[in-house]
């Protein structure tokens, strides 16, 4: 047990002595190596001081280049400063004597022209001086005052402004009549050859006739059940007299006086005639002629060749096949005058669709107009509105009656083309009535103005002749008091196509000779 306890202790004693000698050498070691750190730390630290000193004296070398560079910029540009300075200088100074120079123009300018005006007023004072005596010598000498001398003087100018003023109007009217009337009468010429119509316009059937007189009862009926049937149902109204074998429908309406006209004809033909056998004919002939006014108004527009009319617009020309005016067929008018009209603007180099399209719908107004208060212009204007057509076709609708200036071309020739239309022989009929008096109003129109002796309606109220008494009208006044004519006459009278107002004026000499 001693060994083995004198055996530890010495192994202890060991360890330790051991380890007191490691610690020994690991601290001489260690000094050595913090010796050699602390000398290597020492040459670094020596060596960065030295890199920092040259680094010091290169950015010092550099600093005082860049200060020396700024320092020539600046000092350049303060010379150009200077420069520019000096020379803005030298400008202001040539300026400023520029400007004494031309203060001292103007001052000696002013003093001219206040010599010149104390000069003018000075000749002023002497000329009305003179003038004054010249005055009162000249009514000393010709006996006039100067108002009456003034008078005079201008009514010698009035009297030669207006033979200067009647000249120039002949001589311009002469060369536009010249040039307007030829390019007119070819124009016009070839449209009416390439548009043919029939000479008798078409008329309204307003008269049924009937197999025999005992019919007339039967559309009666009992008590006149039937006859009042009819006309409440179509609201014209049937006159039954002593003429053989017809029946004659009146109403203010084309389209129900065709209904009635075909739903009469449809009973005669069937036999049977009763309130209810006429309540389903009537109905009958509205779907008919409904449909009739339809394909009247497309074929309208398929004969003129226009396309895109709003079909209320087409309904509306199927029913003027139903309409007349003075005998001729609306319809068959408006397609004359859309034909004529697209003609004339083809020859002229313009858009004939548009041409076509306001002859057509032109007097559009007359198929309402028995609906609708107002003139068929008003009514068709606000028709075309109402259905989008284009400004042209409106403002043509709403002059071809001469109720507005035509501002266009389109709505000139629509114009034309009506004229054409409703003028030409065998177009329209007219009573004889209307007629005499149209070509009296002609006629005291013409006799009313001072100077004319006597006035002649003529050619069927196309051409007036008028004898001027030529002791009060001279021959440059004659070409003033037809223009007053012509004035008057479109004002106040109403006609178709246009008036040709013929002066004559004539003097004569005679003697005997014994």
């Amino acid at each position: 047990m001693i060994t083995i306890l004198t055996g530890v202790a010495a192994l202890v004693v060991g360890a330790l002595i051991g380890a007191v000698l490691g610690f020994q050498y690991r601290r001489r070691v260690a000094e050595a190596e913090v010796g050699s750190a602390e000398q290597e730390a020492k040459r670094i630290v020596s060596e960065a001081m030295k890199a920092a000193e040259n680094r010091k004296k290169e950015a010092l070398v550099e600093a005082k280049d860049e200060i020396f560079k700024l320092r020539q910029e600046a000092e350049k540009e303060l010379k150009e400063r200077r420069n520019e300075l000096k020379g803005q200088e030298r400008r202001a100074q040539q300026k400023e004597e520029n400007l004494d120079r031309k203060t001292a123009n103007l001052e000696r300018k002013e003093e001219s022209l206040n010599e010149k005006l104390r000069d003018a007023d000075k000749r002023l004072n002497e000329a009305e001086q003179i003038k004054s005596s010249q005055f009162e010598m000249l009514e000393r000498i010709s006996g006039y005052t100067a108002e009456q001398a003034k008078e005079y003087l201008l009514q010698n100018l009035e009297n030669e402004l207006t033979r200067e003023k009647a000249v120039k109007i002949n001589q311009y009217t002469q060369s536009l009549r010249e040039d307007a009337d030829s390019l007119a009468r070819e124009v016009v010429s070839r449209a009416i050859q390439r548009c043919a119509a029939e000479h008798v316009a078409e008329a309204t059937v307003s008269v049924v006739a009937l197999p025999n007189d005992e019919m007339k009862g039967r559309i009666i009926g009992r008590e006149g059940r039937n006859i009042r049937t009819l006309e409440t149902l179509t609201g014209v109204d049937l006159i039954i007299d002593d003429t053989p074998e017809a029946i004659t429908l009146s109403s203010f309406d084309p389209v129900r006086r065709e209904i009635a006209r075909l739903a009469l004809e449809k009973l005669i033909s069937d036999g049977r005639i009763h309130p209810a056998r006429i309540e389903e004919m009537v109905e009958k002939a509205r779907r008919d002629v409904k449909a009739a006014i339809k394909q009247a108004g497309e074929q309208a527009i398929f004969e003129v060749g226009i396309h895109q009319i709003h079909p209320e617009l087409v309904k509306l020309l199927g029913r003027l096949r139903y309409r007349t005016s003075y005998g001729q067929n609306v319809l068959n008018h408006s397609l004359e005058v859309s034909n004529l009209a697209g003609t004339m603007a083809a020859e002229l180099g313009l858009d004939p669709t548009i041409a076509k399209r306001a002859g057509l719908l032109h007097d559009i107004g007359k198929a309402l107009d028995h609906e609708i208060e107002g003139s068929h212009v008003e009514i068709g204007v606000d028709v075309a509105k109402k259905y989008k057509e284009s400004a042209d076709v409106i403002h043509a609708i709403e002059a071809h009656h001469g109720d507005v200036e035509a501002k266009t071309i389109i709505a000139c020739l629509v114009q034309a083309a009506d004229a054409i239309s409703a003028a030409r022989p065998g177009a329209r009929r007219e009573n004889l009535e209307n007629y005499i008096k149209r070509l009296e109003k002609l006629e005291s129109i013409a006799s009313s103005f001072d100077g004319v002796e006597k006035s002649y309606a003529i050619q069927a109220g196309r051409e007036v002749r008028i004898m001027i008494q030529p002791e009060k009208v001279s021959d440059d006044e004659m070409v003033l008091l037809s223009r007053e004519i012509v004035k008057r006459i479109e004002n106040e009278l109403d006609y178709p196509g246009q008036i040709k107002v013929h002066l004559i004026r004539e003097s004569r000499a005679m003697a005997y000779a014994k």
